[in-house]
C-alpha cells in the first residue's frame, strides 16, 4: 500500500486576483526524490511554501502525513525540513552558532547533532568565520544543514544547489540520495540545473504558469528521452517483421500514430534504411531522436517561447 507525505486536491493561490497556482492536484509518496521543475514564476516556490506554512492557499485542499485540519496540519510540520528561497542565516554568526539558534528555536536538546550536521554538508572546519564571509555555496551547505535539524522526515529545498562549484554539486547529491535510501526520506527539491536533476530525483513535476503539467517517473522520464530512430512509412506492420527477421532486433516501439522508434541501430543508420528501400517500403520519416530533460520539458510547456 502506497503511503504518502503529502496530498494536494484541486489548490488555488491567488495574488490579487492572479493565480500563482492553478488547481493543482499532486500527490507526494514516501521515500522518493521528487525534482520540481519549472521556470521562474511558475509556482514552485509558492507550493513549497504552501506545504512548509509559509503562505495559506486561496482554494482547495491540502493533507501533510494524512492530517486534513489546519491544527494537524501545523502540528505535523515539525515532522518537515525547509529551505525555501533563501537560507535563513544570520550573518553576524558562525555556523556553529547558527546551528545552535535553529536548534533552540525548534526545541531540539540534543547538542551534538549541530557538529553531526555540519560534518554532514561539508562546513566542519569553518571555526570562527561568520557566515556574511561565506560563499555562497557555503550559505546553501549551511541551510541544508539547518533544514535537517530534527531529523525530519519530508525535506524541502528550493535551488540546494545554486552557486556549488562542481563537487559541492556532487557533494550534495550524494547527501540527498543517501538521506532517501537510508532514512526513507521523502524530498521535494527545485533547480534549474535539469542536469544534475536529472541525476538526482526519483520523479518528476512540471509545472508552468501555476499548473502542474505532467508527473513522472524516471524510468518514464527515460522512455520519453531515449535516443532512438523515428521511422513513419505506409507499412508499420511489415516493417517490424523486417526489424525481427532480418535486423534481429526486438526493441522497438510502435507508437499510437503508427510511427516506430528503433531503438538498435543508432550508428548504423544506413543499414536499417537499406532494409527498409530493399523492401520496397515508403518511407515519410527517418530521424535521429531523443531529448535532454532540458528539451523533454521545453517540448510540454510548449517551445522555448514559453521559457
Amino acid at each position: 500500500m502506497r503511503q504518502y507525505v503529502f496530498k494536494a486536491k484541486e489548490l488555488t493561490k491567488s495574488y490579487n486576483g492572479v493565480k500563482a497556482l492553478n488547481n493543482v492536484t499532486l500527490n507526494l509518496e514516501v521515500g522518493k526524490i521528487y525534482g520540481l521543475i519549472g521556470e521562474n514564476g511558475a509556482g514552485k516556490s509558492t507550493l513549497m511554501r504552501i506545504i512548509a506554512g509559509h503562505s495559506f492557499h486561496t482554494s482547495g485542499s491540502i493533507e501533510l502525513f494524512g492530517h486534513t485540519t489546519e491544527k494537524d496540519i501545523q502540528k505535523a510540520r515539525k515532522r518537515l525540513g525547509c529551505m525555501i528561497e533563501y537560507p535563513s542565516i544570520s550573518l553576524n554568526m558562525t555556523a556553529k552558532e547558527n546551528m545552535k539558534l535553529h536548534r533552540i528555536m525548534r526545541g531540539i536538546p540534543n547538542e551534538e547533532i549541530e557538529g553531526e550536521l555540519l560534518d554532514f554538508v561539508g562546513l566542519t572546519n569553518t571555526n570562527k568565520k561568520m557566515a556574511k564571509d561565506f560563499s555562497l555555496g557555503m550559505k546553501q551547505r549551511l541551510g541544508i544543514a539547518m533544514a535537517l535539524i530534527g531529523n525530519p522526515e519530508f525535506l524541502i529545498l528550493d535551488e540546494p544547489i545554486n552557486g556549488l562549484d562542481p563537487i559541492g554539486v556532487v557533494e550534495i547529491r550524494k547527501l540527498l540520495i543517501k538521506l532517501c535510501e537510508e532514512r526513507q526520506m521523502t524530498i521535494l527539491i527545485s533547480s534549474h540545473n535539469l542536469p544534475e536533476l536529472y541525476q538526482t530525483a526519483t520523479d518528476y513535476i512540471i509545472i508552468h504558469k501555476g499548473e502542474i503539467k505532467q508527473t513522472l517517473t524516471l524510468s518514464e522520464l527515460e522512455e520519453c528521452c531515449k535516443h532512438h530512430i523515428l521511422i513513419k512509412c505506409d507499412e508499420p506492420e511489415k516493417l517490424v517483421s523486417i526489424f525481427e527477421t532480418e535486423l534481429n532486433t526486438t526493441n522497438y516501439k510502435v507508437m499510437p500514430d503508427k510511427a516506430i522508434k528503433l531503438f538498435d541501430y543508432l550508428d548504423e543508420k544506413e543499414l536499417v534504411a537499406k532494409a527498409i528501400l530493399e523492401n520496397k517500403i515508403v518511407f515519410t520519416n527517418f530521424s535521429s531522436e531523443g531529448d535532454t530533460l532540458e528539451d523533454y520539458f521545453i517540448s510540454i510547456v510548449g517551445g522555448k517561447e514559453n521559457v
